[in-house]
């Protein structure tokens, strides 16, 4: 098999000839040779295993290579690692697998290929090619591996109840690499993930996320998404996406299926964004709805402040998921709660305070904010899809004309706090944030211009009232 297609033939030659100086078999295995046979991916990660030590074979390759790369060596797992020309190498010794009830991390002993094939998560990452002098190129593919790529299918080599009983975090990995590739997942593997979905409960929050942000990454995650609703993993997730799905009816009213509505929202705003907190805004922005859903007789569902609400919840769902704190929940909370601000101005009676007060509280966001805002016009009917998105690009007109003129995102007052507090000769104390707020609000209203003399001249006006002196 020609390998000069996706990296000069220098270093597999290399590798191989190295391996055959310490008397070594190896080949290429797993991720880079699916992606090498997809022939539209590209992997910048090569896994070598090889029959004997990885680390000595690493060390042999850096010595034949010219520049001899630097050899990261991590001893306890008995792997090491080289860069070579913005690609990352590792090298493993083959291995078999033994696995406890209680745990996901095996117990490890040398193996053969065979064996080391055996213990791989999916006949599309089980495929190896040979380095060797005696076979180069040669594809090793025991369990169908490339009938599977060609098929589009995801199947486990061995009895897929076994394969997530032992690892539950190939469940995810099933659902990522779905999503990913848009494949299928085998109707014996989706039961077992079905079967095995407690299983989940050994994993590491920080492992299992790792998988849900590939999933978020996807250029569909939709397909991950339900993939995880279907298989109940979700559940054991994000149970407050979860509560979202379902239709209720009273009296002949109903509400749309807020779960599968929340899907096409983050497939739209994925395929104009690679943005992965906005789409995280995305999957929570109507989190909220099903904790504040309530229907009132004759009127029908409604869902009072559920982005407040939804906002308030996410920090939490953040600390849980062990997602980032600090300016990324911040960020994340904004565009929810302000998710709905958009749509109610966007008549002509919008006034441009109210214009100004979104600019402000949403400050250099606001474009995400416009994103998301169209991206959650899901209605099938093309008559509304045109006149909600009219109404949307209206509002961004507006908001583009104000701030053109007023220069309110990431608004700084003209005048600070420390200049009022000299000009009127005061200690810090509640009247300069009075006449802070003052000055905040004015230019919100439209009463001053954003400038500093306007302000000034209010500053001192308002300080006047407020009983202050100029300092002389």
């Amino acid at each position: 098999m020609d390998l000069t297609r996706a990296i000069e033939k220098n270093i597999f030659h290399t590798i191989g000839c190295s391996a055959s100086e310490i008397q070594q078999d190896v080949y290429v295995i797993g991720g880079y040779v699916r992606d090498f046979l997809l022939n539209e991916r590209y992997s910048k990660d090569i896994d070598v295993v090889t029959t004997g030590s990885g680390i000595a074979l690493a060390k042999q390759v850096s010595q034949n290579l010219k520049h001899q790369p630097r050899i990261t060596v991590f001893k306890s797992f008995g792997t090491a690692m080289l860069k070579y020309r913005g690609r990352e190498i590792e090298f493993v010794g083959a291995r078999k697998e033994s696995y406890r009830s209680e745990s996901r991390k095996p117990l490890i002993e040398d193996g053969s290929i065979v064996e080391d094939q055996n213990r791989r998560d999916f006949t599309i990452n089980a495929m190896a090619i040979s380095l060797n002098s005696s076979d180069y190129g040669r594809l090793i593919d025991p369990f169908g591996g490339l009938v599977d790529l060609h098929k589009k299918l995801l199947r486990t080599p061995l009895d897929p109840l076994i394969t997530y009983s032992d690892d539950p975090l190939r469940m995810l990995r099933a659902v990522r690499f779905a999503s990913e590739l848009d494949f299928i997942i085998e109707e014996a593997s989706f039961q077992a993930i079905c079967k095995n979905r407690e299983r989940l409960s050994i994993v590491s929050i920080e492992r299992i996320m790792d998988e849900f942000q590939k999933i978020m990454r996807s250029p569909k995650p939709s397909i991950g998404l339900g993939l995880l609703y279907e298989t109940s993993l979700l559940s054991m997730i994000l149970p407050e996406l979860n509560a979202l799905e379902g239709i209720e009816e009273k009296e002949g009213h109903s509400h749309k299926d807020n779960f599968f509505h929340t899907l096409e929202v983050v497939d739209n705003v994925s395929e104009v964004s690679n943005s992965l907190w906005l789409r995280w805004a995305a999957l929570l922005h109507d989190i909220g709805k099903a904790v504040t859903k309530k229907y009132i007789a004759r009127t029908g569902w409604t869902f009072h402040a559920h982005e407040f609400v939804g906002a308030r919840m996410i920090p939490a769902i953040f600390r849980r998921l062990k997602l980032p704190m600090g300016s990324t929940v911040k960020y994340v909370q904004k565009i929810v709660q302000y998710s709905s601000r958009p749509i109610a101005l966007v008549s002509d009676e919008a006034s441009d305070s109210a214009l100004r007060r979104l600019l402000f509280d949403v400050g250099e966001d606001i474009e995400d904010l416009m994103v998301l805002c169209k991206a959650d016009i899901t209605t099938k009917n093309p008559e509304k899809q045109r006149r909600y998105r009219n109404n949307f690009i209206l509002v961004e007109k507006k908001l583009h004309q104000l701030e053109e003129k007023d220069r309110i995102r990431n608004w700084q007052p003209p005048v600070s706090g420390e200049e009022i507090m000299k000009i009127f000769n005061l200690q810090p104390s509640p009247k300069v944030g009075i006449i802070k707020n003052a000055i905040k609000e004015a230019i919100l209203d439209g009463e001053i211009c954003n400038d500093r003399e306007s302000v000034y001249c209010f500053m001192l006006k308002k300080g006047e009232e407020l009983g202050l002196e100029r300092k002389s």
